[in-house]
């Protein structure tokens, strides 16, 4: 099994949901659709209070290059426009929307062109236009990844189909139940690139996954399934390229500077959806798991639609949930309110009892080397963290603190219990702050 150095070897808790089918969650009576659920600048709202809208019309214009336009997931009356609750923790302006029941979608949602005939920049016209982002975790705009630099030449894609976050099952559940529309949106990604050669990843604990994709493509010598170990985190960009190709991305560099390209196997389902069939990414694949909930399952559910509802449609918490995260245990953010929106970045809605939530004290830092062991991305987590605390962010910026991809695998194994991930975020945000006032 091919995989990378450093990481861990942890429980993966997917059997709570790993064999649970994909269901439809109802429609909601409401939803907030916060106009910014991508990286990169936010969409422009569009439609006016009292504005009657349809599902899939448009109500946020894309504000630039990096950046998609946002859609009406339900047909009704918006209601109001105001700055909301996001999951991220913070405030974000956003169109809330009453439904009318009906489900009325707009007329311009209409099969699209003979694909064969699309040219990578029309391709990405259209997925921009139809909102489509990264769906496992980093929302970044789809079509900005399809446009790399002239001096910069791609040679592969890859799928990524690792899902290596425990508790998570939403890409598992997908690459069984539609793995047709999941190679349609592959088509269309070599497509837009002009690749010959594309790579599926899956960790090898996912073996109906492999076995299925590696028969659905077995005539097909541009696409190759490649069995992955298992081990955390595999589905790191970076990462699963030194898996599958042995290649290193510099450090302060992105794929593109190693001639390729990484997207999640969610992706290209709605990829598909948004060229064939003219849909906008207006609801995405849940799964709604962890000990805390009384019947975790993998929904699909229409983007704006409150987390409480969500968790009362799978039966509620339990007495004994301690914590709500919107994602997994590693790398999701932990929740200080249930009434906020289901997002295009909603992999996973997870509630933990308090014997898993790590609630634990800090104590001092043992110099026992163990962050430094895991760590993926080779920097020292325990320095960056006591820079951190002090403030010394050149030393930060010397220390590659921006090369963290915040996996969270040196918090997971600290004996001391000391955020490290939370501390270098800090610093990463600071570092960039400074170079952004320096430019």
């Amino acid at each position: 099994m091919k995989t990378f150095p450093h990481g861990l070897h942890i429980p993966d808790y997917k059997e709570l949901t790993s064999q649970k089918p994909l269901e439809t969650m109802p429609l909601p009576q409401k939803v907030v659709i916060p106009l910014s659920q991508h990286i990169g600048a936010p969409a422009s709202i569009c439609v006016e209070v009292g504005q009657t809208v349809l599902t899939g019309q448009t109500i946020g214009k894309s504000g630039g290059f990096v950046s998609v336009d946002i859609h009406s997931s339900i047909s009704g009356v918006v209601r109001e426009i105001k700055p909301s609750l996001h999951p991220l923790g913070r405030q974000v302006q956003s169109v809330v929307i009453e439904s009318d029941g009906q489900d009325k979608w707009s007329p311009d949602i209409k099969p699209g062109k003979n694909v064969g005939k699309l040219k990578s920049a029309e391709i990405c016209k259209i997925l921009q236009s139809r909102g489509i982002v990264g769906l496992g975790g980093a929302t970044f705009p789809s079509h900005v990844k399809l446009t790399p630099p002239p001096d910069k030449k791609i040679e592969y894609l890859i799928l990524n189909g690792v899902e290596c976050e425990p508790f998570l099952t939403a890409d598992h559940r997908l690459m069984l139940e539609k793995p047709d529309q999941i190679l349609a949106g592959l088509d269309i990604l070599i497509q837009a690139l002009g690749v010959a050669k594309a790579f599926i990843g899956i960790e090898n604990n996912k073996p109906d996954a492999i076995l299925l994709l590696t028969e659905k493509t077995q005539n097909n010598v541009n696409i190759e399934v490649v069995p992955l170990d298992l081990k955390y985190p595999q589905g790191a960009e970076k990462q699963l390229i030194k898996a599958i190709l042995d290649r290193e991305v510099p450090s302060g560099g992105l794929p593109l500077d190693v001639g390729v390209v990484v997207n999640n196997v969610g992706t290209a389902y709605a990829v598909a959806d948004a060229v064939l069939e003219n849909r906008p990414l207006i609801e995405r694949v849940v799964t709604v798991t962890g000990a805390g909930v009384n019947n975790p399952r993998n929904l699909r559910v229409r983007i704006g639609t409150c987390f409480e509802e969500v968790l009362n449609f799978c039966g509620g918490v339990k007495d004994d949930a301690a914590k709500i995260l919107m994602g997994g245990p590693m790398m999701g953010m932990a929740q200080y309110s249930m009434n906020v929106p289901v997002i295009k970045g909603t992999s996973g809605i997870l509630a933990l009892p308090t014997d898993q939530a790590r609630f634990a004290r800090e104590a001092t830092c043992l110099r026992c080397g163990s962050c430094i062991d895991v760590c993926p991305m080779f920097i020292n987590p325990s320095l960056n963290g006591l820079y951190a605390r002090f403030k010394e962010f050149d030393n930060s910026d010397r220390a590659n603190v921006l090369d963290c991809i915040e996996c969270g695998c040196c918090s997971y194994v600290c004996p001391a219990k000391i955020p490290l991930v939370h501390l270098i975020r800090y610093a990463k945000g600071e570092v960039l702050a400074k170079r952004r006032k320096s430019a």
